[in-house]
């Protein structure tokens, strides 16, 4: 029998992970996060955000801490863009990948971004072609993928129109992101289906977890069985964003790693180092975070 396929943990702490915490991290512990997350195993991490730091201070200090960070041989850095100075920054920062996000539902897209979502579609492709042109990786996450906390249900016929104009775009990369917790295995089999048919099979898929109403693990498992072979997640679980009444946390690395290892699939992370920078963070930001393993263990112990 072979081998499981291998699943690529992408590692969104020091960015989604962080944008919504109260407690503010200095950027030297930004730095360090990175450094731990590259210690355990994590081969893209996104980094940072290159966002108006009016909206979102934790970000304040995207280019310090890109200019900190050390420069592994086969690890990449992503960063988050809005716009072109967005881009602007993130290209003189030395960006590996940028990632650019559309939201399928226009409330909360005006509400994340400023503009419709037909609007934040023709940016992206814009923000896309520039980042191809410097050389630089890119990834269309279209937000709210499977639920709105404005709008609630978003149907998979409007799924189906914001995939179709961000695969015009011509990204490396198409991500469906998860963001405020409400999908169910079930949903994510289907929506992969609908975002392959329409990317091609050219264009990897990705896929973005909070773990909300905890069917963060679930959805990772229905995302692998459907082909998806990177998924996103957060040291802790930290993560929410800031436009979104009552949003919760990623789902948390070290229980995708556990779960994957019982499973027999590779993710390259280790759990332990993992774990251990859980216990790291929870000091520096004052607080008990929602992943399972700091307190339950890996097993057998």
């Amino acid at each position: 029998m072979t081998a499981p396929a291998a699943v690529s943990i992408l590692e969104v702490a020091p960015r989604d992970g962080l944008q919504n915490e109260q407690t503010i991290l200095s950027t030297d512990d930004k730095v360090e996060l990175v450094a731990r997350a590259v210690r355990a195993g994590a081969r893209r991490i996104e980094v940072t955000s290159f966002v108006n730091p009016a909206r979102v201070p934790q970000m304040a200090d995207a280019d310090e801490v890109m200019a900190a960070l050390p420069r592994p041989e086969g690890v990449s850095y992503a960063g988050l863009v809005m716009n072109d100075r967005g881009l602007d920054r993130a290209l003189a920062a030395g960006v590996d990948e940028v990632d650019v996000v559309v939201v399928a539902t226009d409330t909360f897209c005006l509400r994340n971004q400023g503009v419709p979502t037909a609007e934040a579609c023709l940016r992206a492709a814009a923000l896309v072609g520039r980042a191809r042109e410097a050389g630089v990786l890119t990834t269309v996450t279209i937000g709210a993928a499977f639920g709105c906390p404005f709008e609630g249900e978003v149907a998979e016929e409007r799924l189906r129109e914001v995939l179709l104009r961000v695969v015009d775009a011509g990204p490396d990369e198409l991500a469906l992101a998860d963001t405020i917790g409400v999908a169910v295995p079930s949903e994510v089999t289907t929506r992969l289906g609908h975002a392959a048919a329409v990317a091609g099979p050219d264009v990897p898929l990705r896929l973005h977890l909070h773990d909300t109403r905890h069917t963060g693990v679930a959805n990772a498992v229905a995302a692998h069985a459907a082909g998806v072979r990177t998924l996103d997640a957060s040291i802790g679980g930290t993560g929410g964003c800031p436009f979104a009444p009552n949003a919760t946390g990623n789902v948390a690395t070290e229980d995708l790693v556990y779960l994957f290892d019982r499973m027999g699939v590779s993710t390259g992370v280790d759990l332990a180092t993992t774990t251990a920078t859980t216990r790291w963070l929870e000091e520096r930001l004052g607080k008990r975070l929602p992943g399972a393993l700091l307190r339950a263990g890996g097993f057998p112990g």
